[in-house]
């Protein structure tokens, strides 16, 4: 059985459900508004996320009505920060496929993003569970923080691991958090285990994130061209750790050009090499597998089931993942 196939098979049913109400919460009379939903729906891919919170729910208790609204208003929220992502960085890309400010414009896409921030505030409150309310309201706020503590970053001239860190946890690996943790809450699970379920979310965040950060130094087809975060003036966990294992003074000026948005394309080339050349390829993919095994000793608790076996498989699919 194929991987994801082998994850979505134990909720089935539920994810049908899901995708029923999240379609239902994008329809409107807006022709404009509805060409932009109707796009992002085509490009929603896998719902891997929505899929965790579903798990979590079954692996605790049972998928019922809170779980299903707190799922779709997660996946309408992770869509508006994609829509506000891409207005920020001017990308015309998302996952190979057109962004929505390039195929309408900023306006369109700033106000559509707002549009389904809106959206999922409605899903939310309507499951009247105040602890996943909380909650999504807190991960609005930490998805903003995390894109603007990666914008001052970018202004400083350090070379900080720790940094780093502290921007992929708010940046991607919150919103796992957040759907862990909704689904434990969703079905009443204790403080203990609830807590538990977000340290399980925030792990496979992190290995998300750094797998997608070395993506950037190779042509992978994504949609998303070697180098593209030095473009945008940001240090991945690769080349920082080349630039803080080495004394190469010439890859630490090009690294200062690059945070300063004054680096040639042919001076990023260099940087990416010489994070290959020198380990941090090998290092990033080594902290990624500490937390990938991380996340798979929460599960150990559990007895096997097809629930169990379908999140290690989605923990195994997020490291080995070519895209």
């Amino acid at each position: 059985m194929e991987k994801t196939s082998l994850i979505a098979s134990p909720i089935a049913a539920e994810m049908e459900q899901f995708r029923t109400l999240f379609s239902h919460s994008l329809m409107g009379d807006n022709p404009l508004l509805n060409a932009v939903t109707e796009h992002i729906m085509q490009r929603s891919g896998k719902m891997m996320r929505p899929m965790l919170v579903l798990l979590l729910a079954k692996l605790l208790g049972e998928v019922n009505e809170v779980t299903h609204r707190a799922a779709v208003s997660l996946e309408l929220l992770h869509n508006a920060s994609l829509v506000h992502d891409d207005v920020v960085d001017d990308s015309d890309k998302r996952r190979g496929q057109l962004s929505v400010n390039a195929l309408f414009n900023n306006k369109v896409a700033v106000l559509s993003g707002d549009y389904l921030l809106a959206s999922a505030l409605v899903q939310v409150a309507t499951s009247r569970h105040l602890g996943i309310i909380a909650l999504v309201s807190k991960l609005g706020q930490d998805l903003s923080d995390g894109e603007l503590l990666q914008l001052s970053n970018i202004g400083q001239e350090n070379f900080d691991e720790s940094v780093y860190y502290q921007v992929i946890r708010k940046k991607t690996a919150v919103l796992f958090a957040a759907c862990t943790e909704a689904g434990a809450l969703s079905v009443a699970a204790d403080p203990s285990t609830v807590e538990k379920a977000r340290q399980f979310g925030e792990l496979i965040g992190l290995c998300f994130q750094i797998k997608d950060d070395i993506f950037d130094y190779y042509d992978n087809n994504i949609g998303k061209p070697t180098g593209n975060d030095m473009k945008e003036g940001k240090l991945t966990l690769p080349v920082l750790y080349a630039l803080n294992h080495t004394a190469d003074e010439e890859a630490k000026s090009i690294a200062l050009r690059v945070k300063r948005g004054e680096a040639t394309p042919d001076e990023m080339a260099y940087l990416v090499e010489f994070a290959k050349t020198h380990g941090g390829i090998a290092y990033a993919e080594e902290q990624m597998m500490a937390l990938h095994q991380q996340a798979h000793s929460f599960l150990d608790a559990y007895p096997d089931s097809p629930i169990k076996t379908a999140l290690q498989t989605y923990l195994d699919v997020v490291v080995n993942r070519t895209k």
